[in-house]
């Protein structure tokens, strides 16, 4: 569906922001930094430029692991600049893709705890499904509000 629509209309900014989740579900990590990349340059988003550029440097010299921590370098720098209010949710899915589940976490309160609105995604975000099974993971998607498939609140 969204090839379709970035097709009838390559200039729309958020096709490659639609079209980088499934490829992070799959591990496609490489198309991933690629629609990043595609987005910031649509958007004219300069976090998500460098943010993207970081990805792929990382990416170039060890692979995802070393691209989700330059990743979260630059998203670190960006939450202290106040330029990036998405930044903290972002970090604990880079953390979660990552396998460093306390981390991942830590960072999910503090989306939490300052709103952060990718927070509504949670339970379908492929980054952090390594959480899911975790105990901690279920009990914290009632606080946050999240609602499973049936429309009512997690029990």
């Amino acid at each position: 569906m969204y090839k379709k629509a970035e097709a009838d209309n390559p200039t729309f900014a958020a096709g490659p922001w639609f079209m980088l989740v499934p490829y992070l579900g799959e591990h496609k990590y490489q198309q991933v930094i690629q629609e990043y990349q595609a987005y910031a340059q649509r958007s004219g988003d300069k976090n998500m430029a460098e943010f993207a550029a970081a990805l792929d440097s990382g990416f170039r010299a060890g692979g995802w692991p070393s691209a989700a921590h330059k990743g979260i370098e630059v998203l670190l720098a960006q939450r202290k600049a106040k330029t990036n209010y998405l930044a903290p949710y972002q970090i604990a899915a880079l953390y979660a893709d990552t396998g460093d589940k306390d981390h991942a976490f830590e960072w999910l309160n503090t989306a939490y705890q300052e709103r952060c609105i990718l927070v509504v995604g949670l339970r379908t975000d492929p980054a952090l499904i390594p959480c899911a099974p975790i105990r901690a993971m279920r009990s914290w998607c009632g606080r946050s509000g999240s609602r499973n498939r049936a429309g009512g609140r997690e029990s």
